[in-house]
């Protein structure tokens, strides 16, 4: 967190809960959600609402478009996270199943010193291997630097 304060990213993808996630885990507190049937996603092609279109984490490199949505593998995500402080993570995307209400924390940011932590509970882990155009791009911009004045 060091690293953070002084200007890094950290970009933690998918945990649960029984991966030793705790206090330690991210720069703010941030509960995983359990059990994984509340906080998920399932259907691929499921509704994304973009909360903050203009955020650097969904703009740059790659601007992200609802095409970046389309074309997913198994499931959207799971273990989104269930609890955080309002002030200290900004939800990016709403992400639900249909007939269900929206879940807020499959991504989420939060700013630390001069850096920040981004936390992604998508199933990113699946949409690669399958070559998902959208989740490639996504990924490229929670590691990329550009837009980002940390």
């Amino acid at each position: 967190f060091d690293a953070v304060a002084r200007g890094a990213r950290l970009v933690t993808l998918y945990h649960r809960p029984m991966d030793h996630w705790g206090p330690d885990a991210a720069v703010r507190p941030l509960t995983i959600g359990t059990p994984s049937l509340r906080f998920r996603a399932c259907e691929p092609d499921g509704p994304v609402t973009v909360l903050e279109p203009t955020h650097p984490l969904l703009t740059h490199p790659n601007p992200l478009s609802p095409a970046d949505w389309q074309g997913w593998v198994r499931e959207r995500g799971l273990y989104f996270a269930q609890g955080w402080h309002s002030g200290d993570w900004r939800p990016l995307l709403a992400v639900q199943d249909r007939g269900e209400e929206p879940l807020v924390g499959s991504l989420l940011v939060a700013d630390h010193g001069a850096g920040q932590q981004v936390h992604c509970a998508l199933a990113l882990h699946h949409q690669l291997p399958a070559l998902v155009p959208g989740a490639a791009r996504l990924l490229v911009n929670l590691l990329s630097t550009e837009g980002f004045s940390g």
